[in-house]
């Protein structure tokens, strides 16, 4: 068995791998990616980030972007949000964005990976998942970004406080709140 062969054994579809990753299996990484890239094996997403794709009955899959977000950090602490969960709030925000939004430690800026476009955002506290108390307040951080009412929408926000969690939602403001936000919120919270 040839060294490309056995560099192919160790691939597993569906899977996103760095060119490090490779350099345990192979001895001549670039030479043996080329071939890969090449035969249409691998598929390169961006610089040093390759992806071997899952098959389907209808094609080549792309990658979960967790996974793809996760390899190109190389961390797991990270959370991939985007302005349109801001609409499952209900306090008046209808708009569709076509941004995937990362906060992370590491990385800030807009990068395309593969044909998708993430905007990383390094921001020093997160939560590890989404839930509305932190949504609420990631709107307010980002409203001014946004096309929607922001007096209205303002509003329907201190309509919804009394309806979360309060030891939740004055956590978020106190661990993910910008200044203004927390001020805005102290104010709606008395």
């Amino acid at each position: 068995m040839n060294k490309l062969e056995e560099l192919k054994k160790h691939l597993k579809r569906g899977n996103v791998y760095r060119r490090t990753d490779l350099t345990k299996w192979s001895k001549s990484v670039d030479r043996h990616l080329d071939l890969l890239l090449e035969d249409g094996t691998i598929q390169k997403l961006s610089q040093g980030v390759y992806y071997y794709p899952k098959e389907t009955v209808f094609g080549h899959t792309p990658p979960e972007e967790e996974v793809l977000v996760r390899s190109f950090l190389k961390d797991d602490r990270f959370l991939l949000t985007s302005p349109n969960a801001y609409n499952t709030l209900g306090v008046g925000t209808t708009q569709l964005y076509n941004t995937r939004v990362v906060y992370n430690h590491k990385r800030h800026g807009e990068f395309k990976l593969g044909s998708r476009t993430f905007l990383f955002q390094i921001k020093h506290h997160f939560p590890n998942k989404l839930n509305q108390e932190f949504l609420l307040v990631d709107l307010m951080n980002n409203l001014e970004n946004l096309a929607e009412d922001k007096d209205e929408v303002l509003k329907n926000i201190s309509s919804k406080i009394p309806q979360l969690d309060a030891r939740k939602l004055t956590h978020s403001v106190s661990e993910y709140g910008n200044a203004k936000t927390k001020k805005m919120f102290h104010s709606l919270m008395e």
